[in-house]
């Protein structure tokens, strides 16, 4: 099978940075599936762990794909059914014609989807949904959280793009950055009520528009530039979520003496750690499938390559890297 390998450590830009190699078709273990893929995702993860992996290596945590073989110990599905998934970070990406996952990080891929629109929602379903309805304690169901409000910094971006429809179906009230006008048409798009922008003053934003502070705030992007604001902008005892890494440390006091929680979501933990609770990801992917086929979730495709070449590999790597990405690149094989 045809695989794109990154080299560790390159540079988006290098020449070299992705290279083609044929590679055996893996064998199953007992509770894998073997896909053979159709399309993939690109995701931030992508570009970091080619630069900060000490080895080369097939990256790639998005797919939709055909399953060929499935595991022993493997129940609910068969030879011949479309899945979509995120993968695991501790296993070879889907960059590939083939791929082993786990079936309990898996499931049944929407129906009503052409593989493209599919393949660009996993991993940031899974990340929005866990900080939404895990990490902040939103009940995940519709309309079930009337009355209570989220800030999403980022909203154009991949995560925070199926974050705001998320939020909207669960009734909360949505605020989310964007400065650009046609990311601030996208957020309005998917179900933000109030935009905020983000170039100027959140705390300043959030009271023009007639708040003084917001239940949660989930930080996809740039913490250490809204670590200050964001305790301004959160309500007392309210809670605050991220999902990017700091690059000089912050001081949580900041967040003392409003009683603030503050928590990580990183969807690869419960695949990296195999908890007891690994197979919710496959379960809350199903009801993602279900959310799309019925219209209240929309995919956040926004740009489409064709063919697994390291010429189109390294494009999306460039563009993921640019700032600014909307939506999702997906790749059709």
């Amino acid at each position: 099978m045809k695989s794109i390998v990154a080299k560790s450590g390159s540079k988006a830009q290098d020449a070299g940075a992705f290279i083609l190699k044929e590679q055996p078709i893996p064998e199953p273990g007992t509770q894998d599936l073997l896909v053979r893929v159709i399309a993939i995702g690109m995701n931030p993860v992508d570009t970091k762990v080619r630069i900060l992996f000490e080895n080369d290596a097939v990256l790639g945590w998005d797919a939709y794909g055909i399953l060929e073989k499935v595991g022993e110990e493997v129940s609910g599905f068969k030879a011949g059914d479309a899945v979509f998934y995120a993968g695991d970070i501790t296993r070879p990406g889907c960059n590939s014609e083939y791929h082993l996952v786990d079936h309990r990080i898996a499931a049944l891929a929407p129906k009503k989807l052409p593989p493209e629109d599919a393949a660009a929602m996993p991993l940031t379903s899974i990340t929005a949904w866990e900080a939404l309805f895990v990490r902040l304690g939103f009940a995940p169901a519709a309309k079930a959280n009337a009355g209570k409000s989220i800030l999403i910094i980022g909203g154009a971006g991949g995560v925070g793009s199926v974050a705001i429809q998320l939020a909207h179906w669960a009734g909360l009230k949505v605020f989310a950055t964007a400065s650009r006008p046609e990311t601030v048409d996208w957020c309005k798009n998917l179900g933000t009520g109030i935009i905020l922008n983000h170039r100027n003053n959140l705390y300043e934003e959030l009271q023009s528009a007639g708040a003084d502070s917001v239940d949660a705030i989930f930080c996809t992007t740039q913490m250490e530039r809204h670590w200050q604001v964001m305790s301004e902008c959160i309500r007392p005892q309210g809670h605050i979520v991220f999902i990017d890494d700091p690059v000089e440390p912050v001081d949580i006091t900041a967040f003392k003496f409003k009683s603030v929680t503050l928590s990580w979501e990183f969807m690869y933990t419960r695949s990296m750690f195999e908890t007891d609770d690994m197979s919710e990801q496959g379960n809350l992917l199903s009801t993602v499938a279900g959310l799309l086929d019925e219209g209240t979730l929309v995919t956040t495709r926004q740009k489409t390559l064709t063919g697994l070449t390291p010429e189109n590999i390294q494009a999306m790597h460039i563009k993921q890297e640019s700032g600014t990405m909307m939506g999702k690149q997906v790749l059709v094989l």
